[in-house]
């Protein structure tokens, strides 16, 4: 008997040595090895947004478009632009009051500063024309990216006395993020925060630039028949939405601002998916910028692209995209020569130079029924003023686009709701639809040490891909328990909590997700999350369905039946407690490492957006918070 006892020790001591094999060392090598390639990513989630951009408006008739338009405009404001906004914030009249005065003979220039929201207020200069009498042409002219200048830059100062001294009126706005409304909180990233807390990004900046309308529309001097919008790169974003979704614009002119979102994802050069704002949450769902373009029809409309531009719009790109959908609809008004195409190739950059101000000045001028203005007036250089001589002035403590995100964080009130009911509402939060492998291929394997490994590329059913290393003690069962892992990090990292899991005698799977590992790697590629935003998909929906059909593959190829789930990392930990519960039957526990407590913590610490973009989920913060999470998958679900 005791003979028998000593023999059976040592053979679980001898099988315990086995199992110990595992060192993250070791492991490294597989856990490192590239499966899924950053080129091959790239492409697969280019085909993916391509697949999803709504097709150019194709309309039978003028009537037909004018009724789809309206629905159109109605629809965009409604449902997304004011997604979660106060309607008192919303309907509020404009709040402007004036700062000081600059003289300059033939005009002068009113300091404003104007209320956006309440606690948040943006910062305007009026060039008035001197002695006017009558209503006049107005033009609300918005900023691009154009760093601390804001709006006192000179080429955006120079088109502005321009029009003054050609007798129109030029509202010159500041923009979020610039000038008098620079600063980090006010980084356009922080966008994402104001979805995560149920208010629309898109809100905020559509309020601040169409209350420079408002106030010209009221303005007794304007004539409401005849206000015009233009700017560049950002501005040109901005003239183009606000053309396409308020009819009182009555010309518009954007200049290199805005093409398809298709066109966009396969530029060659990443910096084409643009700012958050750009790709807002759904906006892009039933639409795309051609679409835009085309809501602006039958009124005048300059198209103003740059031929070799060195940020974000190249004309030879865009012309088929976004101006030849809109010139068929405007035909069919029989107003084609109303839609104007130029192309810029003096500098032929990225710019709001002469040759683009010249296009702008005869533009305006034919559609305001002006004498003929062709070029800046002569004393435009000579009157750009210093950025300090046209400081409107602030009011002190004035919100940020962080500080706004906070301030409506701190008056959430979640109402409890049953199990079912809150699983529903968190699918619709999400976007979550159950993800499938369509195809699981091996890819490599090795056997040493004790451990073996198998990598697999695991294609999606949305024709995305995930990676995964398999491992375990070549001793182990067949059928022992199963492991999925997840790191912030990507597999390369999560070598030491495989290793402790295999020396348990499991069998591991680390798991690289969408946007999550090498092949992943970078912003640019991450930035491509913001586009899925746009089209209706949530990246944190897409992630938890990838973790669930890889879930349930594992749990067919291992024969272990359910399976645990450990994570580090707040990405990681978000996605899984997402998994666990909308399917609360999937893991049977889940193990938080490195996490946070709450969803507040991206507006605490504060994080960026392409540093976690699945935690940047319209009305995901407002509905629900980690604990609640946990909850939905108990009990599996643990927090940290």
């Amino acid at each position: 008997m005791k003979n028998g006892l000593r023999l059976l020790l040592l053979l679980l001591s001898a099988t315990a040595l086995v199992l110990a094999q595992a060192e993250p060392e070791a492991l490294g090598p597989a856990l490192r090895q590239e499966i899924l390639s950053p080129a091959v990513a790239l492409h697969e989630l280019r085909q993916h947004v391509v697949a999803r951009v709504a097709k150019p408006p194709v309309p039978a008739s003028a009537t037909q478009w004018t009724e789809s338009a309206r629905q159109i405009r109605r629809t965009l404001l409604e449902e997304v632009v004011f997604h979660g906004w106060p309607k008192a914030w919303v309907e509020a009249k404009p709040r402007f009051e004036e700062t000081g005065v600059v003289e300059a003979g033939a005009y002068r220039i009113r300091k404003l500063r104007y209320e956006i929201v309440p606690g948040f207020f943006g910062a305007a200069l009026l060039y008035e024309p001197s002695g006017s009498t009558g209503r006049r042409p107005a033009i609300l002219n918005v900023n691009g990216h154009v760093g601390a200048p804001g709006k006192t830059v000179e080429y955006k100062q120079k088109r502005c006395i321009t029009f003054a001294r050609n007798g129109i009126y030029a509202l010159n706005l500041e923009w979020l993020g610039f000038g008098e409304l620079g600063g980090h909180g006010s980084s356009h990233w922080y966008g994402g925060h104001l979805d995560l807390v149920g208010t629309h990004e898109l809100g905020l900046f559509y309020l601040a630039m169409r209350k420079g309308l408002d106030y010209l529309y009221e303005h007794q001097g304007v004539d409401r028949d005849r206000i015009g919008m233009t700017g560049l790169s950002g501005g040109g974003w901005q003239t183009i939405v606000l053309s396409a979704l308020d009819e009182r614009v009555r010309a518009s002119a954007p200049v290199a601002g805005f093409n398809g979102m298709g066109a966009k994802a396969v530029a060659l050069a990443y910096g084409d998916t643009g700012d958050i704002e750009q790709s807002p949450a759904d906006f892009l769902a039933s639409v795309d910028y051609p679409h835009l373009a085309a809501l602006v029809a039958p009124r005048p409309l300059l198209l103003a692209y740059d031929a070799e531009d060195d940020c974000c719009f190249r004309a030879g790109m865009v012309k088929p995209v976004v101006e030849e959908p809109a010139q068929k609809v405007y035909g069919l008004y029989g107003k084609g020569a109303l839609l104007v195409w130029h192309e810029n190739r003096d500098p032929g950059t990225h710019n709001y130079q002469l040759d683009n101000r010249e296009q702008a000045y005869r533009f305006f001028s034919r559609a305001f029924d002006l004498p003929p203005i062709l070029t800046d007036s002569p004393e435009a250089a000579s009157e750009v003023r210093g950025y300090d001589e046209l400081v409107v002035g602030l009011p002190a403590g004035n919100s940020t686009i962080l500080d706004l995100a906070r301030r409506i964080a701190a008056g959430l009130v979640r109402a409890p709701a049953p199990p079912e009911a809150a699983r529903a509402r968190l699918r619709d939060v999400v976007r979550y639809r159950p993800g499938r492998i369509d195809d699981a291929w091996l890819v490599a394997t090795t056997k040493a040490r004790g451990v073996e490994t198998a990598s697999y590329l695991l294609r999606m059913g949305d024709g995305l891909s995930a990676s995964g290393v398999w491992s375990k003690a070549v001793s182990s069962r067949p059928d022992a328990p199963a492991t999925i892992v997840l790191d912030d990090g990507g597999r390369a990292h999560a070598g030491a909590d495989v290793a402790d899991r295999v020396n348990r005698g499991e069998q591991v799977l680390a798991l690289d997700l969408a946007f999550v590992g090498d092949a992943w790697r970078g912003h640019e590629i991450r930035a491509f999350a913001q586009n899925l935003n746009a089209l209706g998909e949530r990246p944190v929906g897409l992630e938890a369905a990838e973790l669930g059909a890889a879930a349930r593959w594992l749990a067919a190829r291992s024969r272990a039946g359910r399976l645990r789930l450990e994570t580090r990392g707040i990405r990681s930990q978000l996605v899984a407690l997402v998994a666990a519960a909308v399917e609360p039957g999937l893991f049977s526990e889940v193990v938080v490492r490195d996490g946070m407590r709450t969803l507040g913590h991206a507006l605490d610490e504060p994080l960026e957006y392409l540093d976690a973009p699945e935690l940047f989920c319209l009305d995901l913060y407002k509905d629900f918070d980690l604990d609640v999470l946990a909850a939905l998958g108990a009990p599996a679900a643990a927090r940290p």
